[in-house]
């Protein structure tokens, strides 16, 4: 009998040496895989669409909301999207092996700064299938072996999509053990997981709140921390409230169970009187329910009083906490007091405002105008992301191709040997 400690070593041991003939592959070989990968999405779609309605009446058995049903839900659509990124990947410059820049040292050596891949990659995730193609896509490109633990909510979904990948990568041409998910989902063996320091060499958790703070807490494999997204959108006094509707609403209710959502609407209240009667309307149009402040229950009837915890919360759903403010300071204030430094926006109409607004905002992705939907590795032109990292060591924001390797010193002389012996 294989015991759990067996079966997170063997699959740390495959991740190990899949990872070494990675770090060598060719551009060309990578993306093979890739395009192989996206037509084995495509031809087992029925398949997935299998499991996922599996994992979709499992979770409606448990009421989950809407939200978040719609986070594990799997469409032809959007298995065709899966499979798209992949492509994308493969059209994009390879990172490996690429030198940053090259200089002159000491003694007139020469210096390069090699991107080289990170080893193996351990990703915890929650719900979200698609995440699973996503993050083995980027994995793969840049000549990173991955292990990936989803959620038990989705574990159908991603047996099926994560044995569809690995069958490609190795009709291709690549190594077994590539990509590879831990089936267990159990809190025992997701500690034992985070722990595995000798097979892994970073560990990238993708949830909520709770899951990140658990990864963080509990992992000694260095960790790159991917945020929970209470986003602010604030509507300054000099903004096109009609832009303004647009925005807003796009950024509540376009996909309310995703980390670039709107949480938190915060509005000037030179516009209050015009706006938020108008935004309401919207909202409840839209089923969103409002927590707001006194001004904003002034003037939106159904909005409930809101809580200090209502302005800190990520509420993942048609949820919406609403505040007026009387000053640019103070939606800055508000922002860098309660914010997640994940997405933040301003629609204003002057310029100043706009400029102050994104040097003083502190967060990954800072907006002028536009949504905080578009918090995205694909709509950033990266193909795909791995997670949206709101820590500022090594990434920061849509986590990326480059995102996804380090880099070596490449040093060339011609004889030279170091004379001076007092440093």
């Amino acid at each position: 009998m294989v015991t759990k400690n067996e079966g997170l070593i063997h699959l740390g041991t495959l991740a190990k040496q899949a990872a070494a003939q990675l770090a060598t592959a060719s551009s060309e070989a990578k993306n093979h895989a890739l395009l192989a990968m996206a037509a084995a999405l495509e031809k087992g779609s029925d398949k997935i669409l299998a499991a996922n309605a599996l994992d979709m009446a499992a979770e409606r058995e448990k009421g989950q909301p809407a939200a978040i049903l719609d986070r594990l839900l799997l469409t032809q659509d959007r298995i065709a999207d899966m499979a798209d990124g992949l492509r994308s990947l493969a059209a994009l410059e390879d990172p490996i092996g690429k030198v940053d820049k090259m200089w002159y040292g000491a003694q007139h050596i020469q210096i390069g700064k090699m991107r080289v891949p990170l080893g193996v990659v351990g990703v915890i995730y929650e719900a979200r299938p698609n995440v699973t193609s996503d993050v083995a896509g980027i994995c793969l490109k840049t000549g990173n072996a991955v292990i990936l633990r989803g959620s038990a909510s989705a574990i159908h979904s991603n047996q099926v999509i994560v044995a569809l990948l690995e069958t490609a990568t190795v009709m291709a041409g690549l190594p077994e053990g590539c990509i590879q998910l831990l089936t267990d989902t159990s809190r025992e063996t997701a500690a034992q997981f985070m722990r595995m320091n000798e097979y892994i060499d970073v560990l990238i958790p993708r949830g909520g709140a709770g899951l990140i703070r658990s990864v963080v807490e509990g992992a000694t494999v260095p960790v790159i921390e991917t945020g929970t997204g209470n986003c602010h959108i604030f509507v300054d006094e000099s903004a096109d409230l009609a832009m303004a509707e647009a925005i807003v609403l796009n950024a509540k209710c376009q996909r309310p169970g995703v980390c670039n959502a709107m949480e938190t609407l915060l509005v000037h209240k030179a516009v209050a009187a015009k706006f938020l009667p108008q935004i309401g309307a919207a909202f409840k149009q839209k089923g969103v329910e409002i927590r707001g402040d006194m001004e904003t229950c002034r003037y939106i009837v159904e909005a409930k009083k809101a809580t200090e915890e209502d302005y800190a919360t990520e509420f993942l759903d048609l949820i919406l906490a609403v505040k007026t403010v009387s000053s640019l300071e103070e939606a800055i204030a508000h922002i860098n007091r309660y914010g997640t430094g994940h997405s933040e926006a301003i629609i204003t109409q002057n310029y100043q405002n706009s400029r102050i607004f994104q040097q003083q905002v502190d967060a990954a992705a800072v907006y002028v105008n536009a949504s905080t939907r578009f918090t995205d590795g694909f709509q950033f032109g990266f193909g795909a992301e791995i997670g949206i990292s709101t820590q500022k060591l090594h990434a920061r924001g849509p986590m990326g191709l480059e995102e996804m390797t380090t880099c070596k010193y490449i040093v060339m002389g011609e004889g030279q040997i170091r004379a001076n012996v007092n440093r």
